[in-house]
């Protein structure tokens, strides 16, 4: 049985203005319709022996990631909650210590919830390839087969040939016996897909000259930070190397409660935690790491050109999403989430509009958002955590507009979901219901409303909205008091435990 482990705790800032804190880019459709979340779990369709994956997420996208695996009709076996990040070791180590708990051994493969791969059926070939390896006692990395000097990720450098498109079938006897030490043979200066080796070393991200060297080589693949290894194996490994890592993991597994379809993790064990990735708590210590290579169109989309380069690009050279017109203009990613976006004579640039920021930087120096991002932090400002669109469990809200003492917002509550029970000491709110029904509690009443029906929330008075009917309900509230602040919210009754 191989059983995923998709890790999705990250909140990074280079996608900005699309991906931000409280939504970052494994939950945004950046290439397909689907979020980058759904087609991590939706590219292992097909493989052989697959249970339901394990998704180790923070507690502020919990919601989110239940929401996607369900439209996607992926369930979790578990989404389990990191109160605190403490980087891929610990997130991997008490997903697999999650998995053990039916007694097995399973064999886990773990996935950042953000990478790209775009020939899915190469990617399935590797992972049948790295279980073969992973059963026989391997800890298993996915080397990916560089096209170009990059200086942005770490290298994996390959040593002896594990196995091959050559000799799979003659060998996978021994292999799958756990005896792969018995058939190493020279490795060869050629280099094919699909073939395992053993890791000679890991070497961190090199300065030009070297990584010319590593591509002309042919020994160098870049590291992709997907794993695959029996549950046991990464254990004993991270009991040997790194043993206080590990016993914070138990004991927050151990305290973790259960809420909903969510792992809560201990938070006071859980923090005590060391912080590490699995390539230097692990991987670059055991003696049984194994590199797979990989050529199927990887990308860890870690900035604006690197969606350029894995998008599909007009015959200028153009990737474009969203309401586009360009006029002789080259080579640009261009980016529209709702408003028009004209481009004129623009070459190698990139352009990302958003209902509430711009971004507008040339292609080579997309890298340098997050010196923006910085700023935003260093001001207070909202737009580096939030969008005017803001997830919540029971559907989203949208901010329209908003001054010193009043705020617009757009509200839209699934079908059968309900707000908390709560009262706000600085604000009074109306609401108008533009689609759909609402049941609304106010103080002793219940209201049903329509549409074109409104009803007023004074301040202080206890109120909650529901949808009880099979379409989203959409109404427009209008706030006004002296202070509009989301923390001004008292919560009596709440299904979603906040």
């Amino acid at each position: 049985m191989i059983i995923p482990i998709i890790l999705s705790g990250g909140c990074g800032s280079r996608l900005w203005p699309l991906s931000r804190d409280h939504y970052p880019k494994q939950f945004l459709p950046l290439i397909h319709e689907t979020t980058m979340l759904q087609e991590t779990q939706l590219r292992l369709n097909g493989l052989q022996n697959l249970a339901e994956p394990l998704v180790v997420c923070n507690e502020s996208h919990r919601f989110m990631v239940a929401e996607q695996l369900r439209q996607a009709g992926c369930p979790a076996a578990a989404i389990m909650l990191e109160p605190v990040g403490r980087n891929t070791a610990p997130a991997a180590a008490v997903a697999v210590l999650q998995a053990q708990k039916a007694g097995d051994d399973p064999v886990l493969l773990v996935l950042p919830a953000d990478h790209v791969i775009v020939d899915a059926e190469t990617f399935r070939g590797a992972v049948a390839e790295g279980a073969v390896l992973a059963e026989a006692g391997k800890l298993v990395t996915f080397g990916i087969v560089p096209n170009k000097a990059e200086t942005g990720y770490g290298y994996i450098k390959a040593g002896a040939l594990l196995a091959g498109r050559g000799m799979r079938d003659a060998e996978s006897e021994n292999l799958d016996s756990g005896c792969a030490s018995d058939f190493r043979v020279p490795r060869t200066a050629s280099r094919v897909t699909d073939t395992a080796y053993e890791v000679e070393t890991f070497v961190e991200k090199p300065d030009a000259a070297t990584a010319e060297e590593y591509l002309a080589s042919g020994d160098y693949y870049w590291n992709s930070g997907m794993f695959m290894f029996r549950a046991s194996r990464y254990l004993e490994e991270l009991e040997k190397f790194a043993p206080e890592m590990l016993a914070c993991c138990r004991e927050a597994l151990d305290k973790a409660q259960r809420d909903l379809d969510f792992v809560r993790l201990d938070a006071d064990a859980f923090g005590a935690c060391p912080k590490d990735s699995i390539d230097y708590a692990v991987m670059e210590k055991t003696a049984d790491a194994a590199v797979i290579s990989l050529d199927a169109g990887w990308s860890d989309v870690g900035s604006w050109s690197a969606l350029w380069e894995v998008g599909q690009a007009d015959g200028a050279g153009n990737v474009m999403r969203g309401d586009v017109l360009t006029h002789d203009s080259r080579n640009c990613y261009l980016h529209s989430t709702g408003r028009m976006v004209a481009a004129v004579g623009l070459e190698d640039h990139v352009v990302v509009e958003t209902a509430d920021a711009v971004l507008v930087a040339r292609r080579d120096r997309a890298q340098d958002v997050k010196a923006i991002v910085e700023q935003l932090k260093e001001q207070g400002r909202g737009e580096a955590l939030l969008h005017r669109r803001v997830n919540r469990p029971w559907g989203s809200y949208e901010s329209i507009d908003h001054s010193e003492r009043f705020q617009v917002k757009r509200i839209t509550v699934n079908s059968g979901a309900s707000l908390s029970l709560q009262m706000h000491h600085h604000r009074a709110e109306h609401w108008i219901v533009v689609k759909g029904t609402a049941r609304i509690t106010r103080g002793d009443e219940t209201l049903v409303l329509s549409e074109n029906q409104s009803t007023y929330i004074p301040l202080g008075v206890q109120h909650r909205l529901e949808n009880p009917g099979l379409i989203p309900l959409e109404l427009i509230e209008v706030q006004s008091g002296a202070y509009l602040g989301e923390d001004d919210i008292v919560r009596f009754d709440d299904k979603y435990g906040r």
